[in-house]
């Protein structure tokens, strides 16, 4: 008896989709399989973003349809072509409708096997061998195509290849977004070529001048920034709602090492007030860059730069402004390093000020935006591809998170950090700097800083008024919390079923031990025991890989076009008195012009994001199947336009709008 299927097979979207070799399908069901049936009608089958519709043919009913196989082989004498395979549907003669999606490149000439998309744990598979076989088969597959390596001794372990053409077709930008990243790079490189900015190894000669080296691009945040960046109000605002919020913690007591004391900040503080009054009101802060100490500095251009280790305390006023009161330039306290003031000359109190500003320059590119985010969501990134199967739910959950995230991490290997790269021509720390403190700042790293709500309770700024980053970061983390939530309701209905999934387990020990390498110290568990703790680390992951990243990343070119208000090298000495620093000392310990444009480069590429974007919440792929599941996507897209909206209306008052976290501009992955 012959038993007909119809079957749907989607072709994605992007360029150079299709195919022109030879697709066939088998169908597997609980009662046998089809013959190897090929997917061949009238005209042009598998178009860049078409639907095709075929008659399968089987000599008998193979039941409830378990799985399919698709084979791509050689048609004719055409030469091979790779496929991006959308998903297939399947619809059984009695008008059971089967879902398999699929959303991934398919290359050479092989023959894939697709699960039917409803999500299932292995506990889900536990009665049905074939199933946990597919399941081992897959694992097994993506551990060999996902091997780890030592990139540098004490980073987090990352992916083992050399280069983007080494990664698989899933994991590399689309044709489109790598063309727009590679316009973008060399139409501002040229710009600046063309003045003959690029190769100008001198100082500023004013630092008006500085407006030239970044026509290519301005922003009503980057006029705001050169018109109030040496204001102290503004400094200290950039560490609320900046392009590094979370540096800045309460201060309840004054450290030894920094002895600062009521008479050098009574003019600071007021006649109505002391240090001592403060620090128990809360209204002291402290940013404290001791994990700079001993790093080691480059030279640029044949002359060997500087990094020091300040520190910086901060009074919240009661105009609601975060003004900076004393810095000292070392950890060491002592008359050859004084503590600087607002009360100071003004170019004492700039430099200062400049010196803060660079090394929470290094803290934030090398600690809080390539390691908080990019390398550890690589480890995210790997542990799932290794310990979860494509119909996992958590692996559905979570995979529209790492989108592009291989991609742009490894070409940072190839051209950012590497022996040589741009970070070589542009900071002070270099290849070697950046090795040493990466190492060093990893232990920095713990579950409790990458949980947005334990991070805030432990830094002390909960409750401090006029932080836009923490109100707009809370309600995401809040709304991702309730659509994890939601989801894994669906699937975990004990917390014994979390605690017995082993795939789970394996990829939450996967995670401890490959970017922390099993340290304890670091909070992050090396397995899961209850529903509540898995909705936490899983919300930590999506938090991590969007909002996370979006926070540190997009203000980058904002705030730092202006190279004064972020200066990525010093190249003097910081002062061991007061009273000596000239305006011509500024220019001379700031970065020389082709530094700055070098850094100015990188800053243009890494805040723009090269098209074929996905906002937060956006999933074009529908990995998830289930009515429910769905559901729960729509209430989160549901609440991301309410928290739009609601940040819109909170901008309106602003003299400098906050919008980093509109949901429309976070991009749903680390992809840039």
């Amino acid at each position: 008896m012959v038993v007909t299927y119809k079957v749907r097979v989607a072709t994605g979207n992007y360029l150079c989709g299709g195919t022109m070799d030879s697709i066939s399908i088998t169908l597997v069901g609980s009662q046998g399989e089809s013959g190897k049936f090929p997917l061949d009608k009238c005209g042009r089958d598998f178009s860049p973003g078409e639907v095709d519709d075929y008659k399968v043919e089987s000599q008998q009913d193979v039941g409830p349809i378990l799985l399919i196989r698709l084979h791509k082989e050689r048609y004719g004498a055409f030469p091979q072509t790779s496929w991006n395979c959308s998903f297939v549907e399947v619809l059984a003669p009695e008008g059971q409708k089967y879902h398999f999606p699929c959303y991934q490149w398919i290359v050479g000439y092989q023959t894939l096997e697709l699960r039917e998309g409803a999500a299932r744990t292995i506990g889900m598979d536990a009665g049905n061998p074939s199933l946990l076989q597919h399941r081992q088969k897959e694992l097994e597959a993506k551990r060999e195509a996902y091997r780890y390596k030592e990139y540098q001794p004490g980073w987090p372990m990352c992916l083992d290849a050399d280069t983007v053409d080494h990664l698989h077709l899933n994991d590399r930008y689309s044709r489109i977004k790598e063309n727009v990243f590679q316009v973008q790079m060399v139409t501002a490189e040229v710009e600046l070529k063309m003045k003959g900015l690029l190769d100008c190894k001198n100082s500023w000669r004013k630092l008006d001048d500085i407006r030239m080296a970044f026509w290519f691009y301005r922003s009503p945040v980057t006029e705001y920034v050169i018109r109030h960046w040496q204001e102290d109000a503004f400094f200290g605002y950039q560490y609320l709602n900046g392009v590094n919020p979370i540096i800045i913690r309460k201060c309840v007591e004054i450290p030894a090492k920094f002895p600062v004391t009521q008479e050098m900040v009574a003019a600071s503080l007021g006649k109505h007030t002391t240090l001592d009054k403060e620090l128990k009101k809360g209204t002291i802060f402290l940013i404290d860059c001791w994990i700079l100490e001993g790093v080691p500095a480059t030279k640029l251009n044949g002359s060997l730069q500087c990094i020091s280790a300040p520190l910086c305390l901060l009074h919240f006023t009661p105009l609601g402004e975060m003004i900076p009161i004393a810095i000292q330039l070392t950890q060491q306290s002592g008359p050859e390093s004084p503590i600087f003031l607002p009360t100071d000359s003004e170019w004492d109190w700039a430099l200062a000020k400049f010196w803060v500003r660079n090394s929470t320059f290094y803290i934030h590119e090398i600690l809080v935006h390539l390691l908080s985010t990019h390398l550890v969501v690589e480890v995210f990134i790997l542990a799932t591809l290794r310990n979860l199967p494509m119909c996992h739910p958590i692996y559905k959950l979570l995979i529209p998170h790492f989108r592009y995230t291989l991609h742009i991490n490894v070409l940072g290997r190839v051209n950012l950090f590497s022996l040589g790269g741009l970070i070589e021509q542009a900071t002070g720390t270099g290849f070697h700097g950046v090795s040493h403190l990466l190492a060093k700042g990893l232990s920095t790293v713990t579950y409790t800083s990458l949980c947005l709500p334990d991070d805030l309770r432990e830094r002390g700024v909960e409750s401090l008024p006029n932080y836009y980053y923490r109100d707009d970061a809370l309600k995401l983390w809040e709304a991702i919390e309730s659509f994890v939530s939601a989801i894994v309701a669906l699937y975990y209905k004990s917390d014994s079923s979390v605690k017995e999934d082993s795939e789970v387990q394996a990829w939450v020990a996967e995670i401890l031990e490959k970017c922390f390498f099993g340290q304890e110290s670091s909070g992050f568990p090396s397995h899961l025991e209850t529903i509540s703790e898995l909705t936490k680390y899983l919300t930590m992951v999506i938090f991590t890989s969007s909002v996370r990243h979006a926070s540190v990343n997009n203000g980058q070119f904002d705030f730092g076009a202006w190279m004064p208000n972020y200066p990525s090298s010093m190249r003097k000495p910081p002062p061991k008195s007061k009273g000596s620093v000239t305006f011509g000392d500024i220019l001379d310990t700031l970065p020389d012009v082709s530094t700055t444009c070098s850094t100015l480069l990188i800053l243009w590429l890494l805040s723009r994001e090269p098209g074929d974007r996905r906002p937060l919440g956006c999933y074009p792929d529908e990995h998830f199947t289930e009515e429910r599941a769905k559901e729960a996507i729509g209430a989160f897209q549901r609440r991301l336009v309410q928290i739009s909206e609601e940040i819109k209306e909170r901008n309106k008052g602003l003299p400098l709008p906050y919008h980093y976290l509109c949901p429309k501009e976070i991009e749903n992955s680390t992809s840039i």
